[in-house]
C-alpha cells in the first residue's frame, strides 16, 4: 500500500496503520527515497533501480514521467512481470506513473505483467472526484457522488481482487492519490480535526538561513497568509488520510475473512516525503532535507517480528528485491537495491548499507495544469522556487552531505542537529569533507553489485 507525498511524521498519526501493521509487525525507522519525487520513486519501487540507472529522473518527459518510462521500455521488466511469470496474480490500483497514459497506444493501455489493472487514466484523480479508471482495458468514469470518492473506490477494487485471489499467490499494488494536494477528504471526514495546525518545529519558518544554499537563502520568511494556507493544507492532508486508514483496515479485514492474513506480507509506505514550512519552504518535496527523503515503512507478515524497530537504512530501491525473494524469484543483475527479507525474519545482516544516495534533477518549468491526470504543481513550484540540482548522501553515521550543481555544499550532523538548522560544511574538517565527497563519487554512477559494495563503506 503506497501513499502519495506522505511524510513519516504524518504517517505516525494513522491509527489503523499503527494498530494493524506497525504495532503487530516491524517498523523501518530509517527508510529513505533516492529522489523525492513521485515518478522516479515509483520506478525505483517497480524496478529496484536508482534514478541514474533507470533513466527516470523527473515527472516530465523525456527523462521522466510515464512518457519517459514507456519510451525507454522499462515496463518490460518490473516486479510485476517477474511475479506474473512465476505464477502470481498481479494487480495495480490507483496511481501508476505520472502522465499515464500519455503517448501509450490507447487510454486503455495495460503495461506488461499485470493480471488486473485499475489505474487512473483521465479526469481529475488528484481531486478525489470526477476521474476515470482504466479497469482491465475499459475506461470507467466516476463522478462527484460520495460513492465515487477515489480512495473508497480503490479500496473496493482491491478487496475484491483479494477475495478473488483466495488460495492463489497474489501481488496487490494499492497506490492512493491521498494525501497529495489538494488532499480532498472524503465527505464523511470534511469536519475532522477542527483547529488543527501544522507543527511548528524548530526549522519551521527558520529565522536564519544564511548558512543554506542560495535557493534557500533567497526564500523570504513565510507570511501569515502562507502559514494559514499551510495550516489548511495540513488539515486537509490529515483528513484525506482517514480514508486511507479505512482502506488499510478493509484490506486487513478482507485478508482475515478469506483466511489469507497469516500467509500474506503487507507493506505500508510512501513514494516520497513532504515539507510544510520547514526552512521557509512553501509546501512540496524534491529537497534533500529529512522531511522530503525520509518516509514511512511498516511491514506485517508471517515470521515478521512484532513491535520491532529496524534502525538500519532501507530504501525504495529495496522493494523489488524484497518482493522477489519472498516469492522465490531471482532478480536481474542490474537491480541496485537489497532484499529486506533478513530483517523480516528478525535478523540483521553483518554487512549492510551505510550510505544512501540522494539526487535531484528536475526541469524547473511548471507546465500549465490543464490535464487533470497530470500531477498538479506543489505550492513550492507555484511560488517559482526551483530546488537546485544536486547529488548527495545520507549516512548511517548521521550526516547529510549535498553537492549542488552551483558548487555549493551542505553538511548536517543529524544526530546533534536533527532539525538541520546549521550547515556545518564551512567548519567541517578537510578530512571529513574529502571522505564524503569520495563516497559520493563512488556511488554517483555505480550500479548493481558495485553500487551495493560502495554503500558499505567510504573509499
Amino acid at each position: 500500500i503506497l501513499a502519495d507525498d506522505l511524510d513519516a511524521d504524518a504517517a505516525a498519526t494513522m491509527e489503523q496503520v499503527q494498530a494493524l501493521i506497525t504495532d503487530r509487525g516491524t517498523r523501518f525507522d530509517h527508510h529513505y527515497v533516492n529522489v523525492s519525487l513521485c515518478c522516479p520513486s515509483r520506478v525505483s519501487t517497480l524496478r529496484g533501480q536508482f534514478a541514474h540507472n533507470s533513466g527516470i529522473i523527473g515527472n516530465l518527459p523525456p527523462d521522466g514521467g510515464f512518457e519517459g518510462a514507456y519510451a525507454k521500455g522499462i515496463e518490460a521488466s518490473t516486479i510485476a512481470t517477474w511475479l506474473k511469470d512465476a505464477g502470481y496474480r498481479t494487480a495495480l490500483f490507483g496511481k501508476y506513473l505520472n502522465g499515464y497514459p500519455n503517448t501509450a497506444p490507447s487510454a486503455n493501455y495495460v503495461p506488461p505483467g499485470w493480471t488486473e489493472w485499475y489505474a487512473a487514466n483521465g479526469g481529475f484523480p488528484y481531486k478525489g472526484f470526477d476521474y476515470s479508471l482504466n479497469e482491465n482495458g475499459e475506461t470507467v468514469a466516476y463522478g462527484h457522488a460520495d460513492a465515487d470518492y477515489m480512495t473508497d473506490v480503490l479500496s473496493a477494487r482491491a478487496t475484491g481482487f483479494i477475495r478473488r485471489s483466495a488460495g492463489q499467490p497474489f501481488f496487490a499494488y494499492i497506490a492512493t492519490f491521498a494525501p497529495h494536494l489538494p488532499a480532498t477528504p472524503a465527505p464523511r471526514h470534511a469536519d475532522a480535526f477542527p483547529g488543527i495546525h501544522v507543527p511548528h518545529t524548530p526549522s519551521f519558518n527558520e529565522a536564519d538561513v544564511s548558512d543554506k544554499p542560495g535557493w534557500v537563502r533567497h526564500l523570504p520568511l513565510l507570511s501569515q497568509a502562507q502559514i494559514a494556507e499551510i495550516d489548511l493544507a495540513y488539515r486537509h492532508r490529515r483528513q484525506s488520510l482517514l480514508a486511507v486508514d479505512e482502506l488499510v483496515k478493509s484490506v486487513m479485514d478482507t485478508l482475515q475473512a478469506t483466511g489469507q492474513l497469516d500467509n500474506t506480507y503487507v507493506f505500508f509506505a510512501s513514494d516520497n516525503g513532504f515539507h510544510q514550512g520547514q526552512h521557509r519552504m512553501p509546501q512540496g518535496k524534491m529537497s534533500g532535507f529529512e522531511e522530503d527523503i525520509r518516509v514511512p515503512l511498516s511491514v506485517l507478515g508471517p515470521g515478521v517480528p512484532a513491535g520491532r524497530t529496524v534502525g538500519e537504512f532501507s530504501a525504495n530501491v529495496d522493494f523489488a528485491g524484497t518482493f522477489a525473494e519472498l516469492a522465490g524469484v531471482a532478480v536481474p543483475a542490474w537491480v541496485d537495491g537489497r532484499s529486506l527479507v533478513p530483517f523480516l525474519r528478525g535478523q540483521t545482516p553483518a554487512a549492510w548499507r551505510q550510505a544512501m544516495l540522494l539526487a535531484h534533477r528536475q526541469v524547473t518549468v511548471v507546465p500549465p495544469f490543464v490535464d487533470g491526470n497530470i500531477e498538479p504543481p506543489d505550492p513550492l513550484e507555484i511560488a517559482g522556487v526551483a530546488v537546485t540540482n544536486f547529488t548527495g548522501l545520507r549516512t548511517a553515521e548521521g550526516h547529510t552531505y549535498i553537492e549542488y550543481r552551483t558548487g555549493e555544499f551542505e553538511l548536517y550532523d543529524n544526530l546533534a542537529d536533527p532539525d538541520q538548522l546549521k550547515n556545518r560544511y564551512a567548519m567541517a574538517s578537510a578530512r571529513l569533507k574529502a571522505r564524503l565527497a569520495a563516497w559520493l563519487a563512488a556511488l554517483r554512477n555505480a550500479s548493481g553489485e558495485a553500487l551495493r559494495q560502495a554503500e558499505l563503506r567510504a573509499p
